[in-house]
């Protein structure tokens, strides 16, 4: 039986840490593991105080492949580590590798038959993020990684830009050194933005492969959280903003005008929205700080940058523009949402086109009137309501669709499709289906519990906003029996699919109403289970979403822990 040669060594894996001696030696032996492709693997150092360097040098004397290089000075960074990197890599082509990651086994094969059988200077993979300790993985970018392609230019893939990291990549190592493309240097958060754009405008041949090549670990309750979790601080938004503006700044400069505005409407969908989202969980001088710099930032944009960025996040920041101060943060962060909802009132100007509100008068909403309603930010608001039929306890949902700009009425909502999701795999636990029917028997109340509705004026404090055009007032309800015991522990995602009578629909979640009586733990009775504990709450953007502990000794542990919560 004939076998096939050993692959020559072409690749050096950079491997960067500062005090990450829990978790380097996992991310260094993964690099090794990917076999005889790998020349060597650079481990540096950014002047630990843990006993990292030691631990490398204790696995450098028996790995012959492994290079320790230690920082005397701490660079404050990502950038300088993996700028020693790269000087010091002597074989053809460099990846990176961060010490509280790892590679799967196959991945650099897997790039490098990409970059090597397609003559690419740089290939790409998939990146899974995977949270720790649940084990959740979620894709990075999968969309652009959906199958292999070779891409002879950057800008004929505007995508590429969406992918601002540099570990799932393979570089050859004489492109980066002829185009001098390095990091920023020294304390500079998000200095893998400014990487990439420098590596797109050097115009490089890529080659996109779906095999996943990096895993990202997300410990959310680590001492010490990463760049991209610890945004607490405005000076995080800060850093954001800056590294932005570099990359763009670079794309721009080298001529590549639709990448450069490409990032920027990247910006608007990604970056503006996930910080808008949390703005409610900030206090006050955060939240004027963040809106006084996303100002300034967004009045460098013009009308072709906004034109390029999905509605939702061209609307947050029309409303930034629109007000000195910050406000409506309840309605931007749902609108901030993945899908976006829009929530009430809905106000028009005096033409009737759709505008924001009375205060803000500026900014339209004209494209709600064309989108198909399977893109439209539709609101629904849901309640999960414990109800005591004799001595047993039961759950029931109800779900309002509030109407948007006459949309819903011109679809006519039919029914509604809703699957609790369980967040650690996306399996489907629980689905049920209920009639939309009208309703039309009190006034509609945002801010709360789902209540009747019916017409309503909107002020218009001098302004030139309509007031009572009824197409706008109007809601549906659906209602349904929830039994829980098909769910085991862990979270659950509410998942609604909406349909309408003219055969479309629409894929949304639900605002948690946070009325009297509403989002409370409840235990209750289960035949599979014996008792479930319940805890309806609202997550960060709104949604309605449930925790459950099963059992008795479930709910014996959830409620231990909340004890000892308190009495710290």
């Amino acid at each position: 039986m004939q076998t096939s040669p050993p692959r020559p060594a072409q690749v050096s894996v950079v491997v960067i840490g500062y005090d990450d001696a829990a978790h380097v030696r996992d991310a260094v032996r993964s690099a090794l593991a990917q076999g005889p492709a790998v020349h060597e693997v650079i481990a540096v150092d950014d002047s630990s105080t843990d006993g990292s360097v030691d631990l490398l040098d204790r696995l450098a004397l028996d790995e012959p492949r492994l290079k320790v290089i230690r920082r005397e000075v701490n660079s404050g960074g990502c950038g300088s580590p993996r700028n020693d990197g790269i000087d010091a890599a002597t074989a053809p082509y460099v990846m990176f590798l961060d010490s509280d990651d790892v590679l799967p086994p196959g991945a650099v094969d897997a790039l490098l038959d990409a970059a090597a059988g397609r003559g690419t200077e740089v290939a790409a993979g998939l990146c899974v993020r995977r949270e720790l300790p649940s084990g959740r993985e979620v894709p990075w970018q999968p969309e652009l990684y959906a199958g292999a392609a070779r891409v002879a230019l950057p800008s004929r893939r505007t995508r590429l830009v969406h992918d601002t990291l540099c570990v799932n990549k393979l570089y050859r190592s004489d492109f980066l050194r002829e185009h001098g493309i390095r990091f920023p240097e020294g304390r500079f958060p998000y200095e893998d933005f400014v990487f990439t754009a420098r590596v797109l405008a050097a115009r490089p041949r890529i080659a996109l492969i779906p095999d996943p090549v990096y895993v990202w670990h997300v410990r959310r309750n680590a001492g010490r959280l990463s760049i991209s979790l610890d945004r607490s601080g405005v000076d995080n938004w800060r850093a954001r903003i800056t590294a932005h503006a570099q990359a763009y700044d670079v794309l721009l400069s080298a001529g590549e005008k639709r990448l450069a505005r490409a990032s920027r409407a990247r910006f608007l969908d990604h970056a503006l929205r996930m910080y808008a989202r949390e703005l409610d969980l900030r206090g006050h001088r955060y939240r004027r700080e963040w809106w006084a710099l996303t100002r300034a930032y967004l009045a460098t944009f013009d009308a072709g940058d906004f034109a390029l960025a999905p509605a939702p996040g061209r609307v947050i920041a029309q409303v930034v523009l629109a007000s000195e101060e910050p406000c409506d943060l309840a309605r931007v962060k749902e609108l901030a949402a993945r899908p976006s909802r829009l929530r009430p009132p809905y106000a028009r100007a005096a033409d009737g086109t759709p505008v924001w509100s009375a205060d803000l008068p500026r900014v339209t909403l004209e494209h709600l009137l064309h989108r198909p309603v399977r893109l439209l930010p539709v609101a629904v608001d849901a309640e999960l309501r414990p109800r005591v039929r004799g001595t047993r306890l039961r759950l029931r949902l109800r779900l309002r669709l509030h109407e948007l700009y006459g949309r819903m009425a011109d679809a006519a909502p039919a029914s509604v499709d809703a699957e609790f999701v369980n967040r650690q795999d996306g399996a489907a636990g629980l689905t049920l289906t209920a009639r939309f029917l009208p309703d039309d028997t009190g006034p509609i109340d945002p801010t709360g519990p789902i209540a009747p509705t019916g017409p309503t004026d909107l002020t218009t404090d001098g302004s030139d906003i309509g007031s009572d055009l009824d197409s706008d007032v109007g809601s549906w309800t659906a209602e349904a029996p929830v039994d829980l015991s098909a769910l085991g522990s862990g979270t659950w995602d509410l998942r609604l699919r909406l349909r309408f009578h003219d055969g479309t629909s629409r894929e949304t979640t639900a605002h948690a109403s946070t009325g009297p009586g509403l989002l409370r733990r409840s235990v209750v009775p289960s035949g599979r289970h014996g008792v479930l504990l319940v805890q309806p709450y609202a997550t960060h953007a709104g949604s309605l979403a449930l925790r459950v502990a099963p059992g008795w000794r479930g709910t014996a542990a959830v409620l231990s822990r909340r004890v000892r919560r308190l009495l710290h």
